[in-house]
């Protein structure tokens, strides 16, 4: 399990991530788009949205660090910016940690299947610490 740094961009993560691989010499960034998505028939999204970064992922000195750009219309408040996000092999624990820091706090997304995982939801606990849980096991 790990728990990695999550920043959030408002339309300017491409720079960023260009940035910080030159910075600390990350070879071969993992980066994909909205655009990347499978299509959902239920919503269809903005044409604007189709070359910003959904997720990002470099490793810094032994630490996986996570980006992505917020949807456009969205809340982007620079500077809290920031969240964590949990990286799990056991559903499980997912369940359980997202199940507790919901307690008091505000969920973003249900824990859900997503393209990218088995289980994974978004919250905002009681102390205004922004999380995201993902199952990434071997079915995930």
């Amino acid at each position: 399990m790990a728990v990695n740094v999550y920043f959030t961009f408002n339309g300017n993560c491409w720079e960023a991530v260009d940035f910080y691989t030159e910075v600390f010499k990350v070879e071969d960034p993992l980066i994909s788009t909205y655009g990347d998505m499978p299509p959902n028939p239920e919503y269809e999204l903005p044409a604007e949205t189709a070359d910003l970064v959904l997720h990002a992922k470099l490793n810094i000195e032994g630490s996986e660090v996570m980006f992505s750009d917020g949807f456009p219309g969205g809340s982007f408040v620079q500077g809290n910016n920031i969240g964590l996000a949990v990286v799990s092999q056991s559903e499980e624990d997912i369940r359980a940690y997202f199940e507790k820091l919901a307690e008091g706090g505000t969920v973003a997304l249900e824990l859900q299947e997503t393209f990218w995982s088995k289980c994974y939801g978004r919250v905002t606990d009681k102390f205004g610490i922004d999380w995201q849980l993902s199952y990434e096991g071997e079915e995930g």
